[in-house]
């Protein structure tokens, strides 16, 4: 006699026909991801701590020339590599969806994070681009409501969409509004 074999899960892990609270209508709504520039932005930053780290226990060692300083360096180094995937996945992760009333921003990995923000709610818009991002020609939008708790961004975003969706979230923030 076989065995039964358990159900199977969709990608997010849920059984089929089990609603996911994190995957609102997923048949509707059409995710866009953030661009894969963006790891290479990420990696960038952690790799520059890294450095100062490993270079501030290099010196301690070789001014104390104690063993812990290259156990250290060896475990920043561990680090380092498990720290690459998990910023690789994260930001496979960062997605953003347009719907007629509200932008659906997700992210995350071990805690996944779905923000809802009514286009109605929105205050003001904002795009940014730090040093590095703007070097790898990324920005970031940043919405703005009454709530700080209800804030949502979407990072690595070519300047174009990002101009595009500012325009957009902007014109139906005052469209939506105006009904207040």
């Amino acid at each position: 006699m076989t065995e039964p074999s358990a159900p199977r899960t969709d990608p997010v892990g849920t059984a089929p026909g089990q609603v996911d609270a994190l995957e609102p209508w997923p048949d509707t709504v059409e995710w866009r991801p953030v661009s894969p520039k963006l790891v290479t932005v990420e990696l960038i930053g952690l790799y520059s701590w890294i450095v100062v780290l490993l270079a501030g226990f290099g010196i301690a060692w070789v001014l104390t020339g104690h063993w812990t300083w290259p156990t250290a360096m060896a475990a920043v180094l561990v680090l380092a590599v498990w720290r690459s995937f998990v910023a690789v996945r994260a930001v496979r992760a960062w997605g953003y969806a347009e719907r007629d009333n509200d932008l659906l921003v997700r992210h995350g990995l071990v805690v996944r994070r779905l923000s809802i923000v009514p286009y109605a709610r929105m205050q003001f818009v904002d795009v940014t681009a730090g040093p590095l991002e703007g070097a790898f020609g990324l920005s970031t939008v940043q919405l703005h409501t009454a709530s700080a708790a209800s804030d949502a961004k979407v990072p690595g975003l070519p300047p174009e969409e990002a101009a595009r969706l500012r325009d957009r979230l902007t014109a139906l923030g005052e469209d939506r509004a105006e009904g207040l």
